[in-house]
């Protein structure tokens, strides 16, 4: 039987013309092009795509089999939307991805939200940072995926993704109980410091920057539980978003919100509308205030 993978790597290569395309337009490495396409010829034994200069062109094997893939693959996008519009919302599941601190506050009432309206409908939740949900989303492993972002001139061109803002959160200064420490970025420049994952990281070293000085970064954790032991043990500073210290608080740290910066959480779903009715089912329940 044919691998439905393999005939849309080979649709694509002849829809857009190489290789190179065929991989940006499936967010899939060229070596993994390449390897689908192999398997291919080997699984129908045809000759399927030829070398030609630094490219590939299509055989005769290869344009009438495209033609078939493009044929079986819009049968069978036809008929799962038929069966979304059949089923509806009576049976199903919707999987999500998001991090740690959306999974500890906002996502929680939203899926008990979800199950009041919709009781028969499965949701499964994974957790991963954001770079990690859009590459389950792009691949299909999820539906949709909660993921947050820091300053807008930071967003990457994703045109494939669609992007509804959920909440804007603030981001504190954390530091142990003890003195009135002042809220300032810049008083604290001979500081140790805690670092976060790779986006918080950059965020704090452009938050540092902005105020003057490169922070002595001497542990890196993405837990935002083990960050706050770490500052209450007196071992350093750290930021924090909102969600994180709604999510847990620890006893022996302190805040202050730092003034003109945040953290924006976003709801990410992969290609074009329409969206079937589980994915809007869930996203009308992230997005009820």
């Amino acid at each position: 039987m044919l691998n439905l993978t393999r005939l849309r790597v080979l649709a694509a290569v002849a829809e857009h013309g190489s290789v190179t395309a065929a991989a940006a337009a499936l967010h899939y490495a060229q070596p993994s092009v390449s390897h689908h396409l192999a398997r291919l010829e080997a699984e129908t034994g045809a000759v399927l795509v030829q070398r030609v200069g630094r490219g590939v062109r299509l055989t005769d094997a290869g344009r009438l089999l495209a033609a078939r893939a493009n044929e079986i693959l819009g049968r069978i996008e036809a008929a799962s939307a038929e069966l979304d519009e059949v089923t509806g919302l009576r049976a199903g599941r919707v999987r999500l991805a998001a991090f740690p601190s959306a999974l500890g506050t906002l996502v929680p009432v939203a899926a008990a939200r979800l199950r009041a309206a919709h009781p028969d409908l499965a949701l499964e939740l994974t957790e991963v940072e954001p770079p990690e949900a859009l590459e389950l989303l792009r691949a299909g492993e999820v539906d949709a995926a909660v993921v947050f972002r820091y300053r807008p001139e930071d967003d990457e061109p994703e045109p494939d993704l669609r992007l509804d803002q959920l909440d804007s959160e603030a981001i504190h200064l954390v530091g142990p109980v003890g003195d009135d420490w002042p809220g300032d970025l810049a008083a604290h420049a001979g500081a140790d410091w805690i670092a976060g994952c790779v986006r918080c990281r950059n965020h704090l070293l452009w938050l540092c920057d902005r105020a003057g000085f490169t922070p002595r970064i001497r542990f890196t954790t993405d837990d935002y539980v083990a960050a706050q032991a770490l500052v209450a043990a007196g071992l350093g500073m750290t930021v924090l978003p909102d969600l994180a210290l709604r999510a847990y608080r620890r006893p022996g740290v302190r805040t202050r919100q730092l003034i003109g910066t945040g953290r924006r959480v976003l709801l990410a779903r992969y290609g074009v509308p329409p969206d079937p009715p589980g994915v809007l089912a869930l996203a009308e329940a992230l997005t009820t205030p």
